[in-house]
């Protein structure tokens, strides 16, 4: 396929919530050392209130039941909100519209024993208000250095969050009250292999160009697809890191 053909075809692809199958076989990524499902799963056989922070469509979500029966989301991009009731609330799941202020959580104080973030933000001081004594948090982040490659090669600037890591969120917590009993970081592997996969991925990811337009930033498009299109892959590494804590 030509380049305006890869790129019309890219933003043409209907997204809804954060499914990334658009993307099988044309990013190719690997995975962290940790299983984020596997370390979910054991608090959660025992949890009795679970809030999910930044659920998307609520793929992750729906997919961990059975759920507590009080079990509840959130959800601050207005398009996924639609997306996440309608496949949580068949579960009985109710699913907060935090759009208008992200940091502020609409529950009661002391409400959940078990809190999620699967990259996803989060507000330490509110992490703390909605869980009960000794809760447990259990956060997979997508660090600050995340793709930076691919910012490079567009020529685009680094993200605004580039200091965000897994020392600095653990020092949050701690000083919030929190004892942190798991923290792990490291870098994961992935390769793009044509520029329709990039603009897809720029459109799954708006936090990674903020500006990304394909008209403003054709030029650079246009120069990456010709090193693309003649057999070189862009190689990329995501930024992940883990941390589990309790709520002292």
């Amino acid at each position: 396929m030509t380049f305006r053909e890869l790129v019309d075809a890219a933003m043409d692809t209907a997204i809804e919530g954060w499914d990334f199958g658009v993307l099988d076989g044309r990013y190719v990524q690997g995975a962290p050392s940790w299983d984020y499902r596997a370390l979910v799963g054991q608090p959660l056989r025992s949890a009795t209130a679970l809030l999910d922070l930044c659920t998307g469509g609520g793929e992750f979500l729906s997919s961990l039941a059975p759920l507590p029966t009080v079990t509840a989301a959130t959800e601050a991009y207005p398009p996924n909100v639609l997306v996440a009731r309608r496949r949580l609330g068949p579960l009985g799941i109710q699913v907060a519209d935090v759009s208008a202020d992200p940091g502020r959580l609409p529950f009661g104080d002391g409400v959940f024993d078990l809190v999620l973030s699967r990259h996803g933000a989060y507000v330490p001081a509110e992490v703390r208000r909605v869980l009960a004594p000794g809760g447990l948090f259990v956060t997979q982040q997508v660090g600050g250095r995340d793709l930076a490659e691919l910012n490079a090669a567009l020529d685009a600037p680094p993200h605004t969050f580039r200091t965000w890591d897994l020392d600095t969120a653990a020092r949050e917590l701690e000083r919030d009250g929190f004892t942190v009993a798991d923290r792990r970081e490291e870098p994961v592997g992935g390769v793009l292999h044509d520029i329709g996969a990039v603009v897809l991925l720029l459109r799954l990811t708006p936090w990674q160009i903020p500006d990304f337009d394909p008209t403003v930033y054709e030029t650079r498009l246009r120069a990456l697809h010709d090193r693309l299109a003649a057999g070189e892959t862009l190689r990329v590494h995501s930024h992940r890191f883990l941390l589990t804590a309790r709520l002292r």
